[in-house]
């Protein structure tokens, strides 16, 4: 089995490729937030955001959904394009990488 720190940058690069490809701003990532005592939280500072996620001791299905929202949330959308960008993310994070991210690597 993948370290839960593996697991998270390859998820990591595969919503950053897709969320290019979308045209939308990518976020940064870290694990764990901050914030004590929360899940997920968002930063935003000119010119973008960081969406910090907690890793350990929660279910991978949490986690990816924490990064899913994270990026919805950073780029402020709503309505439908947050619908579609929903289901563009989470066929990402479902196939994995996307190819080039995956030879950058």
């Amino acid at each position: 089995m993948q370290s839960s720190s593996l697991r998270f940058a390859r998820a990591v690069q595969a919503l950053a490729g897709t969320t290019r490809a979308l045209g939308f701003t990518v976020p940064g990532f870290r694990s764990p937030p901050r914030l004590v005592g929360v899940q997920r939280s968002i930063r935003r500072w000119p010119g973008g955001a960081t969406v910090s996620v907690v890793v350990r001791d929660r279910p991978w299905a949490a986690v990816q959904a924490d990064l899913v929202e994270g990026i919805v949330a950073a780029n402020g959308l709503t309505g439908s394009t947050a619908a579609d960008a929903r289901a563009a993310l989470w066929l990402a994070v479902a196939e994995g990488p996307v190819p080039e991210a995956a030879e950058a690597a």
